[in-house]
């Protein structure tokens, strides 16, 4: 394995046995995200995971920016290639959420919720976000990529109301290595229960007892319209259904989710 970044004091050996053993450390990247759908596309192997200390031009969701300083925040993605049908990647997603709550719990020693489609948050702050991007070819590449506030350092001041960390959670430090490799050791479990006969419902079953948002009420801002109305589930293939005040039936399949204050 390759030796980890000084700026990193981790041991690989740790992810002997996971498929997650090939881990790049960058300094600075534009993002992580888009540094792996390049590889992606010249056929790197599943299981290849860039880590960064830094993103100059880091992705969200819907075209926004992710900012943090320098040692804030783990900064990850890792490369799948889920032999499954490309209507069935989604679980491969639901299983990503679960497993970055996974390696917040074994590092930080608390557990976030999952607020769809792909934020980790304390109550109604955001922890961290996932952002999946995928590339075409006989088996889809998937490219999962997470970032978590470990410090509160790791998000702008006039956020804070909206913003949480792990270290402000555990009321302690919290090791962004440790983060990683407990990350890593969970998505490996996750994925491969996916894989299995049973693993997919398992991951459903799993995603919506984890979820903060079924059950909330909810504006949902899409394409020239807003929606509200209460999240009554998710779908097997990720979608979010909305029952609204008529009791209509909405499929979201992407859009802004705010979770209204509760009475």
């Amino acid at each position: 394995m390759p030796p980890a970044s000084p700026t990193w004091d981790l041991d690989l050996d740790r992810l002997a046995g996971t498929r997650f053993g090939a881990v790049r450390f960058y300094d600075e990247l534009g993002s992580t995200n888009t540094e792996l759908v390049e590889e992606a596309r010249v056929g790197a192997a599943e299981g290849l995971v860039i880590v960064a200390d830094h993103q100059s031009a880091g992705r969200g969701r819907l075209g926004r920016t992710w900012s943090a300083e320098p040692g804030t925040a783990l900064l990850v993605s890792a490369l799948l290639r889920p032999p499954l049908p490309i209507s069935e990647v989604p679980v491969v997603l639901m299983a990503a959420g679960l497993a970055a709550c996974d390696g917040v719990e074994a590092a930080a020693g608390f557990r976030p919720k999952l607020k769809w489609p792909n934020d980790l948050v304390i109550g109604d702050r955001k922890l961290a976000g996932l952002l999946t991007e995928s590339t075409p070819g006989e088996i889809t590449a998937v490219i999962l990529g997470l970032g978590v506030n470990v410090t509160a350092a790791a998000y702008p001041g006039e956020l804070a109301a909206d913003s949480t960390s792990c270290e402000e959670e555990a009321g302690r430090p919290v090791d962004r290595a440790e983060l990683l490799v407990a990350f890593l050791t969970a998505l490996e479990f996750r994925y491969s229960e996916v894989l299995v006969n049973g693993g997919r419902e398992t991951t459903m079953q799993a995603y919506r007892a984890d979820s903060a948002t079924i059950g909330r009420r909810v504006r949902v801002e899409l394409a020239g319209q807003v929606l509200e109305g209460t999240a009554d589930r998710v779908a097997w293939n990720g979608q979010l259904i909305v029952v609204d005040d008529n009791g209509g039936q909405h499929v979201v399949n992407a859009g802004d989710v705010k979770h209204l204050r509760r009475a």
